[in-house]
């Protein structure tokens, strides 16, 4: 197992930490948990909670937060930018071929009926390209790391990717409670974030439009996510909206004001393919703007992410990304997949059954993970239920070996301890720049031993640095 603080020879700090370690040693351990306890009160008081989906109480959460900030050497964040920028720019053109010319199928890359019978493929997008050109404006690419220089992408979140608000609260809170930390730590600066997307959104916009009008569009205050969407409108200055507070005039999006209309450029958008417009898919959402994707059609709106973006972000389609990378850039994937077998195909799903106490086994379709089987952790009744599932249905799930995450010491009431992290870096595109923020979020498994690290599982985050020059 891999531990990024600790070298595994001497125990001795590994580079990027030997500061930070040095610190450690000298804090006292009750002043560090009352620091920790601070800041929970600092989450509350800002109100960065979230909701969790089918929670019986319907009470908000507060998403723990651990102290010890994740560190990573500039070495080691500019291998993982161009390997991030390089699957982005894949996934962008993939998008454009799979709705327009197909060529990808023709060529026998990627089987038809992983796109045709997909339910993230919208065949309302074929035969049109957004404005500026670019499907995913926001991207998330969740990593993993295993060794010094083993890093593989968990998966791509292409439809609206979430958690950068608590990337921006991380740091605001570690800058708050310990500044020294940051005078001695040459920490690459994230807070430009806002601005920059504000100003990749506009840059798909029309140029004659002088002064172009964002808004972000969330489905209400009930959403799991609802927080991130009031920071970012707030952030970047742009209204809040519902989907009723929209509607369609003349072919252009409109929203009321108290003064009257005004003509919108931008919908920054977290609210999913199906309940944006009851006209064009789900006839029963109460989310969407009657008319909006017919507008979207004439080149009249940008949405931000385009609907049906998610075929780039299945996780069937993921096992192809190593072919898909090579067929649109010419070049070799500079960040590697993890090994996953598809179970829809016969051979891999006997493989899988015979292994399954040693695998990672995920629903295609699935997301915060839910409807998944960590195999080295499940009892025989467990196996033996999933083992049922997979028979019934397996083309519902791929399955993936269960590897070695790296730790990170998290602040424990008996010291620093090891928890497995993942990481999430936030993708900016616009027509002629992609931009990868120098950070992200570190999502950590709070419990010993466990590879669960989302916040609906009981996982924690962290302040992620990138150390410059």
């Amino acid at each position: 197992m891999f531990d990024e603080m600790l070298s595994d020879q001497s125990h001795r700090g590994r580079e990027p930490y030997r500061k930070l370690l040095s610190w450690l040693e000298n804090q006292d351990l009750k002043k560090l948990s009352k620091k920790s306890k601070m800041a929970e009160e600092l989450f509350r008081r800002v109100g960065i909670t979230f909701n969790v989906y089918g929670n019986e109480d319907g009470e908000e959460r507060l998403i723990p937060f651990d102290l010890i900030p994740r560190i990573l050497a500039l070495d080691e964040w500019q291998k993982l930018e161009k390997g991030i920028i390089q699957r982005v720019v894949a996934i962008n053109a993939f998008l454009q071929d799979v709705y327009n010319g197909q060529e990808i199928i023709r060529a026998g890359i990627v089987p038809d009926e992983l796109i045709y019978t997909n339910p993230a493929f919208l065949p309302q997008m074929c035969g049109f390209i957004p404005p500026g050109g670019v499907y995913t404006h926001v991207v998330g690419v969740d990593i993993i790391r295993t060794g010094i220089d083993e890093f593989f992408v968990l998966e791509d979140n292409a439809r609206v990717p979430s958690g950068v608000s608590y990337m921006m609260e991380n740091r605001s809170t570690m800058l708050h409670m310990f500044p020294e930390l940051f005078t001695e730590h040459n920490v690459k600066p994230i807070s430009n974030y806002p601005k920059e997307l504000f100003n990749s959104l506009i840059s798909c916009v029309k140029t004659d439009i002088p002064d172009p009008n964002v808004v972000v569009l969330t489905p209400g205050i009930f959403n799991s996510a609802y927080y991130e969407h009031s920071f970012l409108a707030d952030e970047m200055g742009a209204e809040l909206v519902q989907g009723t507070d929209m509607e369609i005039s003349n072919g252009q999006v409109v929203i009321r004001t108290t003064s009257g209309t005004e003509k919108l450029d931008v919908i920054y958008r977290r609210v999913d393919d199906d309940f944006i417009d009851p006209l064009s898919f789900d006839s029963k959402s109460m989310l969407g703007t009657p008319g909006l994707f017919d507008a979207y059609r004439k080149g009249n709106i940008v949405l931000a992410n385009a609907p049906g973006a998610g075929i780039a972000d299945d996780k069937a389609i993921y096992s192809y990304m190593p072919e898909i990378i090579k067929f649109y850039t010419g070049e070799t994937p500079l960040l590697d997949n993890i090994p996953t077998w598809k179970c829809s195909d016969a051979e891999s799903l006997q493989y899988v059954l015979e292994n399954l106490r040693e695998l990672v086994v995920k629903e295609v379709h699935g997301s915060g993970g839910y409807g998944m089987l960590i195999g080295p952790a499940a009892s025989k009744r467990e196996l033996s239920s999933f083992a049922r599932k997979l028979k019934s249905n397996p083309s519902k799930y791929v399955a993936q070996p269960t590897l070695a995450l790296s730790t990170v010491p998290i602040l424990t009431k008996s010291g620093l301890a090891p928890r497995h992290v993942d990481f999430r870096p936030f993708v900016l595109v616009s027509p002629d720049t992609i931009k990868v923020t120098p950070g992200g979020l570190t999502r950590v498994a709070l419990k010993k031993g466990s590879l669960i690290v989302n916040s609906s599982q009981g996982g924690g985050t962290k302040d992620t640095w990138v150390l410059g020059v």
